[in-house]
């Protein structure tokens, strides 16, 4: 399929994002403090082969040379996040200067080389102090948060324009605390549901504590949103996807868009009741300037003896992540998500695919089935503008194959390839793909978006 120039609106941004446990690196250097993450990879057995984020791509040292590349590919922005165990090594009270100096040397480099700065505080590196104290259960971990988010926003918030508080709350609850896959490997459902709410209001915090630091902000939260289809059109089924749907989507579309948890969800409005304060919901529920979405799959759901079970569909395609290859469910989500909760704006802050890439002899990494994989949901994101979706960009994930989390390094999301041994960086084929499209986008004709401005 061709993508349309004309279905996306002239001053789309076209991005590339990561993150920081991911690939920077230089875990012990200039202050850093421990993270969860740090932690958990100390841990035997919570990730795979004993790997870390110790070195991760080096992207601390590196990143000139990483810049430069994002400037050949043609990049109008760069999503990134920032280690909070830089900036406070306990998690609180004493500043360190030198890992404010990184990110302060980063942004300026992206802005030199035309390239828009896109700023998340927190993408599940808690500094280990503050878990050893309480950590996100606690109240007092919201409140260090917002502390945290005031003094990177004085300091690179006139440079830096757009902001994103929290990435995947429900992955970061739930994934952490009540499976224990994740950092910090907790497994408590009380203390999900605690996680959450106190990431919530710590995300209006910080709103207004950015706000207050860069009045000129636009500022947003990044939720990992999929679209949850019944198996049948059984009426067991279509519940069991309307509450896997309150589950994973609702119990933070509704909070951050309408002030309410959702009430059908009864079990969890109980274990959520003794956390919420008077203004807790006004402050998670502030406005916002845009909505982040990260998506790259979709859900198929069964009624089951114990509740809604994901099915899988052994007739699609699949990464390498086990994930189904389904486009139309990232328009879905979009149209669903501006027609129930009407956000200003929608950036795609990740959206990508995992294959086991590998170079060949000729040094290259010819990976068909990412490009292809990208085409078709840069395709499905174009037919959701058309149908009315304020989406304003779309980032791919990831610029650099990294550190995977609980995967370790045997999960390729890049579409630069990185031999780990050497550190090496070798663009890949859905890397050059990327550029001529958005080369091509540049020099395309474009009517006047019949979005109007966010």
């Amino acid at each position: 399929m061709t993508n349309d120039p004309s279905s996306f609106p002239s001053d789309f941004v076209w991005g590339a994002a990561t993150a920081s446990y991911q690939i920077e690196g230089a875990a012990h250097e200039d202050g850093r403090g421990e993270s969860v993450w740090d932690r958990f990879c100390a841990t035997p057995g919570k990730v795979r082969g004993g790997d870390t984020g110790e070195v991760a791509c080096d992207f601390y040292h590196r990143y000139p040379d990483d810049v430069r590349l994002m400037k050949e590919l043609g990049l109008d922005a760069f999503r990134f996040s920032i280690a909070w165990p830089r900036v406070f090594p306990e998690g609180r009270g004493t500043v360190n200067e030198k890992g404010l100096d990184f990110y302060d040397r980063l942004v300026d480099e992206l802005l030199g080389a035309g390239i828009e700065p896109f700023a998340t505080l927190f993408h599940w590196d808690t500094p280990q102090a503050l878990e050893d104290a309480g950590g996100w259960p606690a109240r007092e971990t919201a409140e260090a948060f917002a502390e945290y988010a005031e003094v990177v926003a004085a300091r690179l918030g006139d440079r830096v324009r757009h902001w994103i508080t929290h990435n995947e709350p429900w992955v970061y609850a739930w994934i952490g605390h009540a499976w224990g896959l994740h950092a910090p490997g907790r497994t408590n459902e009380a203390d999900a549901v605690a996680v959450a709410h106190h990431l919530l209001l710590s995300h209006g915090w910080a709103v207004e504590a950015i706000r207050r630091a860069s009045p000129d902000a636009r500022v947003g939260i990044t939720l990992n949103l999929a679209q949850f289809y019944p198996a049948t059109d059984t009426p067991e089924d279509e519940a069991a996807a309307y509450h896997r749907d309150g589950q994973d989507n609702r119990w933070f579309l509704d909070p951050i868009f309408r002030g309410s948890y959702p009430a059908d969800l009864l079990e969890r409005n109980e274990l959520v009741g003794p956390h919420v304060r008077d203004g807790d919901l006004e402050a998670a529920s502030v406005p916002l300037d845009f909505l982040g979405i990260n998506n790259y799959s979709r859900f198929i759901v069964a009624a089951g003896a114990d509740g809604p079970k994901t099915v899988g569909n052994p007739d699609a395609q699949h990464t390498d992540m086990g994930w189904e290859v389904y486009p139309d469910g990232l328009h879905d989500v979009l149209v669903r998500v501006a027609r129930d909760y009407e956000p200003a704006a929608i950036y795609i802050t990740e959206n990508g695919a995992a294959f086991p890439d590998v170079r060949v002899h000729d040094g290259a990494v010819h990976d068909v089935e990412r490009t292809a994989y990208l085409e078709s949901y840069i395709g499905a994101v174009g037919r959701a503008i058309a149908g009315g979706a304020p989406v304003k960009g779309y980032f791919v994930w990831s610029l650099l194959d990294n550190f995977e989390w609980a995967f370790g390094y045997s999960k390729r999301f890049g579409i630069v390839y990185v031999d780990f041994p050497t550190l090496g960086r070798v663009p890949k084929d859905s890397f050059y793909w990327y550029r001529d499209l958005l080369a091509s986008r540049r020099s395309a004709p474009r009517p006047p978006s019949p979005i109007a401005a966010a």
